[in-house]
C-alpha cells in the first residue's frame, strides 16, 4: 500500500495505471477524489505537474472551471467535454475523466488534441 500524502493507495492501482498509460502520448493522471495526483505519465510531468500536487492549483484559474471530476466519481460514469484549441491550427481538445472501477474515489484524467496534432504521421517525433 502507498501513501501520498494522506491518502492509501493500493499498490496494484498505481502499476495498472502505469502499464496502460506511461506511454500514452497525452498526457494521463491517476488522481484522488481531493484532486491530488496519485500517478502521471512522462508527458503529464512534461508540462509541470507531479505526484502529490493538486492538478486543480496547476495552471490559470479558467482552465478547471469545466472539470467533471465530481460527477464522474457521483454517477462512477466516463464524462468529458470539449476543450480549446491548445494552438490556432490544432483542433479542438477533447477533455476526459473516467471512473476506475473497483476504486470509487479515484479517476482518470486526460485529454486528447493537448500535446498532440494527430493528422501528422507519428514518424514526425522520431
Amino acid at each position: 500500500m502507498a501513501k501520498i500524502e494522506d491518502i492509501q493507495v493500493d499498490d496494484k492501482l498505481i502499476e495498472a495505471f502505469h502499464l496502460m498509460y506511461d506511454y500514452f502520448p497525452e498526457g494521463v493522471q491517476l488522481v484522488h477524489k481531493s484532486k491530488r495526483i496519485i500517478a502521471l505519465n512522462s508527458a503529464c510531468a512534461s508540462f509541470g505537474r507531479h505526484v502529490g500536487m493538486v492538478c486543480s492549483k496547476h495552471g490559470p484559474p479558467e482552465h478547471h472551471k469545466g472539470c467533471l471530476a465530481n460527477k464522474t466519481l457521483k454517477g462512477h460514469k466516463a464524462t468529458w467535454l470539449k476543450g480549446p484549441r491548445m494552438t490556432p491550427d490544432a483542433p479542438e481538445a477533447t477533455i476526459f475523466w473516467l471512473p476506475v472501477d473497483g476504486y470509487p474515489d479515484f479517476y482518470i484524467h486526460f485529454g486528447v488534441h493537448c500535446m498532440k496534432h494527430y493528422s501528422a504521421p507519428s514518424s514526425e517525433d522520431e
